[in-house]
């Protein structure tokens, strides 16, 4: 890949998880701070874009989301490459949310 595409798959990546989260955003904001892992802050500014204002900010070259995953025990369970595997992928998927939404509670 060229650094010419990166950058181009960056600016889409960017257009399209800001649209995503300004109309996460827009239909249920608790929903969308949980989902989006954002702060309050952040989500009303988001909110307020304009489609140009998301265009000028989607064409930088830095990408704008991230990992909010950073830990082994959260990629094991999503991933359910654990040495205790649980044959039930809800119930690992479940656990990971659980493990998640605790720490994005934590950042409150």
């Amino acid at each position: 890949m060229t650094n010419d595409q990166i950058l181009s798959e960056i600016r889409e990546a960017n257009l399209t998880y800001l649209m995503l989260a300004q109309n996460l955003i827009r239909q249920d904001k608790a929903e969308a701070l949980f989902r989006l892992g954002m702060s309050e802050e952040a989500a009303e500014l988001i909110g307020a874009l304009s489609p140009a204002q998301i265009m000028k900010i989607a064409s930088g070259n830095m990408l704008l989301c991230r990992f909010r995953v950073d830990d082994d025990i959260v990629w094991n369970l999503l991933t359910n490459h654990s040495v205790n595997k649980v044959d039930n992928d809800a119930t690992t998927r479940l656990h990971a949310s659980i493990l998640m939404a605790g720490r994005f509670a934590e950042t409150l």
